[in-house]
């Protein structure tokens, strides 16, 4: 039983005590408003890579030494590419591997294996590694012999890790580990992948 209510004590707070006392736990009600707890915000996740245009793998596949690469030309001829398996997917031009690639806004050089300065003859994403220009010291993305089967426009390349497509706004190939990426024409370069539209003839 309750008994005289002291001063400066309002009914609802008695009646908080009161309630408090049946359930185990001290609630004191001070009249402040209730603190807000901030909502963590968080990224919506991103849209996953579209497969409604993929072509069967096994039409790329070829070796070179014990490497096992996924090899393809563009439609026009210009470029040959590959993802070579768990490792790194990118392009030469088809002119000749040693040649630069012509592309507008590439740098002038760039370190070769040796940490010279060297004409930049392919571009590449390795599975875990940022888009970049490359001196390469070997034909990395050349079938040989070959060439590899084209990748027609709006078609999707997708193995060991890797995805590719042509379209015609150029070559993308991303990482599937990171989804990091690049898409290149002889006009521009730039360090991400663009997804084949589901909707793409």
């Amino acid at each position: 039983m309750i008994g005289r209510i002291p001063r400066g004590l309002s009914a609802a707070t008695i009646a908080s005590v009161a309630l408090a006392g049946c359930s185990g736990a001290t609630v004191i009600d001070t009249g402040e408003p209730p603190a807000q707890t901030a909502v963590a915000q968080t990224a919506p996740p991103s849209t996953p890579p579209s497969n409604a245009h993929l072509v069967n793998a096994y039409d790329y596949v070829g070796h070179a030494g014990e490497t096992t690469g996924y090899y393809f030309t563009t439609p026009s001829g210009k470029w040959r590419c590959a993802i070579l398996a768990h490792t790194k997917a990118g392009c030469q031009a088809s002119s000749s591997w040693r040649s630069g690639l012509g592309i507008t806004g590439e740098p002038d050089s760039v370190p070769d294996a040796a940490g010279q300065d060297a004409t930049p003859n392919a571009i590449v994403v390795d599975r875990e590694g940022d888009p970049q220009f490359v001196a390469l010291e070997q034909p990395d993305f050349w079938l040989d012999p070959g060439p590899g089967n084209a990748l027609q426009f709006n078609r999707i390349l997708a193995a060991a890790g890797f995805r590719c497509n042509v379209q015609e706004s150029g070559v993308s190939c991303q990482s599937e580990t990171t989804g990091k990426g690049f898409t290149f024409s002889a006009e521009g370069f730039t360090p991400q992948y663009t997804d084949v539209p589901a909707s793409a003839p």
